[in-house]
């Protein structure tokens, strides 16, 4: 069973953040700011924009908090310029605070440039050492800022462009990257392609984004997908292209079509929704149930439940109710407190689930907290059986490609065996979509699966290590 240390805090997946930019566009920080909007669900402890004003200067405005809370009318119209990129926030490696809040800003006598950062390095350790020796002085615990020393050192006899492909040779691991100077924007994808990168076009300028939704939100016209191991550079001379890396796989995270991105994006030419749409079905054909009604957790998880319950002939209900005012209960006061704030976020319909026998779809589990809390949700509310079937394989493996399930610890299925996790969460049964049908839902040939199988696509350098214990979490 679950300790209930566990029950208190939530079983939400959280990617590190989203990245958006904006290049030769009137009020580009204003379109920025609805890009980030569109991206909150990538990371809502911080925000933050950094524009190049008409003298050329680079200013900021960020803070800790939701994109509502941190900007306002006063300091977006102190961001002046056609040039701006954006960054929204939930922290795994480095940790939370100010200092910790992107884009980052760094003064050079070769020019101005800011930084912001969408994943994870693995070999982060090891090039902070490096740099330290060399007498690089970091302000953050983020190991974003490592890019940006980096530039910094090569960039004394270099032009910059051959600054940073030399930079983004030395790093391991995911990440999308946009570094602005005053004159132009470089974009860049890790040479895996873990994480998702995307350039549309709007009124004779460019916008470079995490997904896909936030160019359809500001109105841009998506032009393609940046490749793994590409740089883009986009200025006054439209878009170029170099690859900075000989080496290169599709191997985009699974999460992200299974979790983190809206179901209104486009990744690399396969939409989210119906990703997660064939997930359902797929998941019937493997594991049939006979029941009453099928319900999904919000919001993830409907668009596979829509699919299963199409597959299978069984009802589709809106049977649990998500409270989106419920507020962020990890700031909460007390424990007590904390609790409560956890129960506000999910109500069962009781006139849909009353003796009913209930399929409920989830998009994963990872520790479980989740599962268990919305299972004994159901039953209370008169359930007569319970049913999950999850959309994705078992999170076996910790993530280091910027997911925050980094230690053995804390993943349900790690050490249980599929009946040991059904009555660690109470169901009445407990089935997973195969990798099999994983890959065919998205129609690629290779995902990004190292959390359900433990094929790590990079070296793991010292976070494997780190894995084994929990107090890294």
């Amino acid at each position: 069973m679950l300790k209930d240390s566990d029950k208190i805090f939530g079983d939400q997946l959280h990617e590190e953040c989203g990245v958006f930019g904006v290049y030769g566009v009137e009020d580009a920080a204003g379109i920025v700011y609805y890009g980030l909007h569109a991206l909150q669900h990538r990371g809502q402890e911080a925000c933050g924009i950094v524009s190049v004003g008409d003298s050329g200067r680079l200013d900021v405005v960020k803070g800790e908090g939701l994109v509502t809370e941190v900007f306002n009318h006063s300091n977006l119209t102190s961001l002046t310029g056609r040039t701006a990129i954006g960054h929204v926030r939930y922290s795994t490696t480095g940790g939370g605070g100010m200092m910790n809040v992107q884009p980052f800003m760094f003064r050079h006598f070769t020019g101005d440039f800011a930084l912001a950062h969408n994943g994870n390095l693995v070999n982060s350790r090891e090039l902070t050492h490096y740099l330290e020796a060399r007498g690089s002085l970091f302000h953050s615990s983020s190991d974003s800022e490592i890019l940006a020393h980096l530039i910094k050192k090569e960039s004394n006899d270099t032009a910059r462009i051959f600054a940073i492909i030399d930079a983004l040779n030395m790093l391991e691991g995911a990440f999308a990257f946009l570094i602005m100077t005053k004159n132009r924007i470089y974009a860049c994808r890790d040479k895996y392609g873990l994480r998702p990168l995307s350039i549309g076009r709007l009124n004779g300028g460019y916008v470079v984004s995490s997904e896909t939704c936030a160019l359809d939100i500001v109105g841009a016209e998506f032009v393609r997908d940046i490749e793994p191991g590409e740089i883009v550079t986009i200025d006054d001379h439209g878009i170029r292209s170099r690859d900075y890396s000989m080496y290169k796989r599709r191997c985009m995270c699974a999460m992200e079509y299974i979790y983190f991105s809206r179901p209104d994006s486009d990744i690399e030419g396969c939409n989210v929704h119906a990703f997660r749409k064939q997930s359902g079905r797929l998941l019937y054909e493997e594991h049939p149930v006979e029941a009453d009604v099928v319900i999904g957790v919000p919001d993830s998880s409907l668009s596979a439940a829509i699919g299963f319950s199409e597959a299978s002939g069984i009802p589709y209900e809106m049977g649990l109710i998500k409270n989106k005012y419920s507020g962020r209960t990890f700031i909460q006061p007390s424990q007590v407190m904390r609790e409560k704030g956890v129960r506000m976020k999910l109500s069962a319909v009781r006139s849909l689930v009353k003796d009913k026998s209930v399929v409920l779809i989830d998009d994963s589990i990872v520790r479980g907290t989740t599962s268990l809390r919305i299972v004994r949700l159901l039953k209370e509310a008169g359930a007569r059986e319970v049913h999950v079937r999850i959309a994705s394989p078992q999170i076996k493996h910790p993530c280091f490609y910027g997911v925050d399930m980094s230690t053995y610890d804390e993943l349900l299925c790690a050490n249980r065996t599929k009946e040991e996790a059904r009555l660690a969460i109470e169901a009445d049964s407990l089935e997973f979509l195969s990798q099999e049908a994983l890959l065919a839902a998205s129609r690629r040939n290779e995902l990004c699966m190292a959390c359900f199988d433990g094929h790590y696509v990079t070296d793991l350098y010292h976070s494997a290590d780190r894995s084994k214990n929990n107090d890294n979490c």
